[in-house]
């Protein structure tokens, strides 16, 4: 039951060193708490060994050395991201893209952006981040529909932090109950859950069993947390469900994720599906 070696893995939440947080910025304008306000990273009470002394000269090269150094075979990065132009042209065998939904109020401009990136990068999937909307725009909200549609349009999945958020907003529009009429009402949907879905993971694993498309991603969790209940499903009905995400370098070095790995229960048989198989199938990354 330990982790195999060998396997080449798909991290479906990796990026690129950056000088400075401004990065953030988006979340701390929308928090009220002084602690937020002056952190720099809005969530650093929840990540205590933030990488943050990482070279910045060439960032593609710092987060290509950290997968070498743990068997990443293949990184879903974000198009939002400078240094990912570079790393899609000089290294298109080992990242693949993934749009940003930056603000859902805007619908439209969502739809045409999401196109955009799909005719520009070939996006494999669209990232979205309910609570760090501003105005927050919730998982069922109607402005989502039309992009939902464009992602089924365009057979690309969606990865969707879903459970409260790290950053202090507020928590209300990643309700994991808000996923099921999503579900309902687009079964082509490929939707994929980020950030752990607690406290309401039992219940992302009772959707997962209703619904075919839907899957969890590990992303933003030492895997000394990963819940019970996400490694039960895997380890019985839900083995296709789950998918390996890390959180490199926005909150959690890898070196800190597999030396965790090591420990996690899985059974022999979920290890390959979940590294390396899942991910593919739901990228198609085999064509």
């Amino acid at each position: 039951m330990a982790m195999p070696a060998g396997l080449p893995i798909v991290d479906t939440l990796i990026g690129f060193p950056h000088e400075g947080f401004d990065q953030y910025d988006f979340i701390r304008k929308q928090t009220k708490d002084k602690g937020s306000q002056e952190s720099e990273f809005p969530v650093e009470y929840m990540f205590k060994e933030v990488p943050k002394d990482l070279p910045t000269h060439d960032p593609v090269s710092v987060t290509l050395h950290e997968m070498d150094r743990y068997g990443i075979e293949i990184g879903l990065v974000s198009v939002a991201d400078e240094a990912t132009a570079f790393a899609l042209k000089n290294h298109p065998d080992r990242f693949i893209p993934c749009g940003s939904l930056r603000d859902p109020n805007d619908v439209s401009g969502s739809v045409r952006a999401v196109r955009q990136a799909y005719e520009e990068y070939g996006i494999r999937a669209l990232g979205a981040f309910p609570a760090g909307t501003f105005p927050q725009v919730a998982i069922d909200d109607p402005k989502m529909y039309p992009i939902y549609q464009t992602c089924v349009d365009l057979n690309i999945p969606i990865f969707c932090t879903a459970g409260i958020a790290g950053p202090r907003v507020k928590s209300a529009v990643q309700e994991v109950s808000r996923i099921d009429a999503v579900m309902f009402d687009f079964p082509d949907l490929v939707f994929v859950t980020r950030h752990g879905c607690e406290p309401w993971e039992e219940l992302a694993v009772k959707l997962m069993l209703k619904w075919p498309n839907l899957y969890y991603s590990t992303t933003a969790f030492v895997p000394r947390y990963y819940p019970k209940a996400i490694i039960d499903y895997a380890n019985t009905r839900g083995a296709d469900k789950i998918i390996y995400g890390g959180y490199f370098p926005m909150g959690l070095t890898l070196e800190r994720i597999f030396t965790d790995m090591e420990h996690v229960p899985f059974k022999d048989t979920v290890w390959p599906k979940f590294l390396s198989e899942n991910a593919r199938r739901v990228l198609r990354l085999d064509g």
